[in-house]
């Protein structure tokens, strides 16, 4: 038997070719492609080419051509079920089973697709033409729209007169009907009504681009009927497994990092027609955890962008602290709100394209900053509230589910906390004075930190260490063996702390005689500085910090050789430079 279309057009559409390639071979963009070297025949000269948006891989040197599922199976010797298997598990889908039950529901999903396209191609057709449809029509011109927008998303009007049930009973069977949610029953009536009577129709695809439900926004200001409704759940409509307009969004994912999630339709109809098409739509309810996955699998940036009121903030927190646990190492979140109370549609019809690029640029929040931001301006400072505030950081970085994502974002939250009580550092050394920054300052403070590289930081806690725990590193001195920093400031303190303590057999730290800046940069900076409060007796836990951080500054000298060989390589093609490059990502994966 064989797999329905739509489930492996479906994995296509999930998996880039790129994604699904880069796990065997190492891919480099070249302009719209991606090219590397032959997984089928050994080369020294890249020849073989990736294109995500035409969905296949070449190989220039062997004539090997095909899609994910060819590429799966030739590198892997799978058979093609099994391919199917593989990438669907990678894609975050269900496998497919062949039981009759799964041949009734791809019969099913057939006539509710039907069903679907019919009711959204029926009710456009009566936006256009139905005299009855002017009151929505005047609505959608005040808003903007031109007759091609409506075109493009499909908007249509659930015109109130006609009794479009019976006419789809012509060709459907009523179970099928009645379980698309398009239609209620009617007591009074005694007959099914459709949902969406008097109310503009939103047409919602899923990921290939098929129709599975509707949202609809009600013209009339009545406060016993809600402004907006979607279509309730079916067994092919969840909510929370789907976003508006990612259909249309993702097929920019081969040009665009990023990608705007806003809380309604008009939204994203706004900010598309505005030339900002990246945009999608979660559908009225609280943003989902799989909503976010499913937009990781083709942008690298999430810009969450709620309206700029109150309940938008709300919105946003809600949202922050739901998906938050999904962060990657690649991935960002981050949340744009916007000033003025305006939504995203009312801004860019207000002050246009540039200017919302412009102040998501520079105004777009870290979603980890966001969260700190929030709960900092609800505490006070009783310690009791402070205490609150610690124990709602560590409970949210917790939750995390990338160990490397969780450990950087409590040691943010946690460097955050330690610069509201700086007098815990007296606790490292006490002939070292530190001096409490005020608020104000503190914002400040950490604004600097951003201009700072990876390997500065590690330097820093390395010297930190070296700074309050003196004695243990002269006992294990061996450890320092070929250590070699990189900022010019931290060598140069590196070495006076080395000479005139006589390789830390005689230091204190008043007499070391260098710029008392280059210490203050190290003790605010070193971002190891909160673990090593809390072990400051646990001497073993101690080395094995300093040497988890000795093994990263060597791992970046290590990853700055591969560079400069690979730009060199790029160059050149030399067999020698290839040998030690592939010598030193050797080296690489054993360390």
């Amino acid at each position: 038997m064989k797999y329905p279309k739509e489930y492996l057009d479906e994995i296509k559409t999930r998996l880039k070719v790129s994604t699904v390639v880069s796990k065997a071979v190492k891919l480099k963009k070249r302009g719209k492609e991606f090219v590397g070297l032959s997984p089928f025949k050994t080369e020294k000269t890249p020849s073989f080419t990736v294109n995500d948006e035409k969905e296949f891989y070449h190989c220039f040197s062997t004539s090997e051509h095909g899609n994910i599922f060819d590429f799966v199976m030739k590198t892997q010797n799978l058979k093609f079920g099994e391919a199917v298997k593989m990438l669907s598990n990678l894609a975050g889908m269900q496998p497919y089973t062949f039981s009759k039950q799964d041949v009734e529901r791809e019969n099913k999903w057939k006539l509710y697709k039907s069903i679907c396209n019919n009711f959204s191609e029926f009710y456009k057709n009566e936006l256009f033409t139905n005299e009855k449809s002017v009151k929505a029509k005047n609505y959608l011109k005040k808003r903007g729209l031109t007759g091609g927008d409506v075109k493009n998303f499909n908007i249509g009007f659930v015109t109130e007169d006609l009794d479009y049930y019976e006419n789809l009973k012509k060709n459907f069977d009523e179970e099928i009907i009645r379980d698309t949610g398009l239609f209620y029953f009617d007591e009074k009536r005694k007959k099914y009504i459709s949902r969406f009577r008097n109310r503009i129709i939103f047409p919602i695809s899923n990921i290939s681009g098929n129709i599975i439900g509707f949202g609809g926004r009600i013209l009339d200001d009545n406060k016993n009927l809600a402004k907006y409704i979607n279509s309730p759940e079916t067994p092919f409509f969840k909510k929370g497994s789907n976003l508006y307009n990612l259909d249309k969004a993702r097929k920019l994912s081969n040009k665009l990092k990023d990608v705007y999630l806003v809380e309604g339709y008009m939204d994203v109809i706004g900010l598309s027609k505005n030339g900002i098409e990246n945009t999608v739509a979660n559908l009225g309810t609280a943003l989902t955890s799989k909503q976010i996955q499913v937009l990781n699998q083709f942008f690298d940036h999430i810009i969450i962008c709620f309206d700029g009121d109150q309940s938008g903030y709300k919105a946003a927190l809600r949202a922050a602290e739901n998906i938050i646990d999904e962060l990657k190492p690649d991935k960002k979140i981050s949340f744009l709100l916007l000033e003025n109370n305006l939504d995203p549609d009312n801004y860019v019809n207000k002050f246009g394209k540039e200017k919302f690029l412009e102040i998501s640029n520079h105004k777009s929040i870290p979603i980890h900053e966001f969260i700190f931001e929030h709960y900092m301006s609800q505490t006070t400072e009783s310690p009791s509230s402070k205490a609150v505030f610690e124990k709602k950081l560590r409970e949210i970085a917790s939750n995390i589910k990338d160990s490397f994502v969780k450990k950087y974002t409590l040691e943010y939250f946690l460097e955050k906390l330690f610069a509201l009580t700086p007098n815990i550092n007296t606790r490292f050394n006490k002939n070292y004075k530190t001096f409490p920054k005020s608020l104000a300052k503190t914002k400040s403070y950490y604004n600097e930190t951003k201009s700072l590289r990876s390997f500065e930081i590690k330097e820093f806690s390395f010297l930190y260490i070296l700074l309050t725990k003196p004695k243990l590193i002269y006992e294990n001195f061996h450890l320092l063996d070929s250590v070699k920093l990189y900022s010019d400031e931290n060598k140069q303190l590196y070495s006076e702390i080395l000479n005139q303590s006589e390789n830390l057999s005689k230091f204190d730290i008043q007499k070391l005689n260098v710029d008392r800046t280059l210490i203050d940069r190290v003790m605010n900076y070193a971002s190891v500085k909160h673990i090593i409060s809390k072990n400051l007796n646990d001497d073993g836990k101690i080395l094995e910090i300093i040497s988890e951080i000795i093994q990263d500054l060597k791992n970046y000298e290590l990853e700055q050789r591969i560079s400069d060989l690979e730009s060199k390589f790029s160059k050149d093609l030399s067999e020698d430079t290839f040998k030690e490059l592939k010598k030193l990502k050797k080296l690489q994966k054993i360390n």
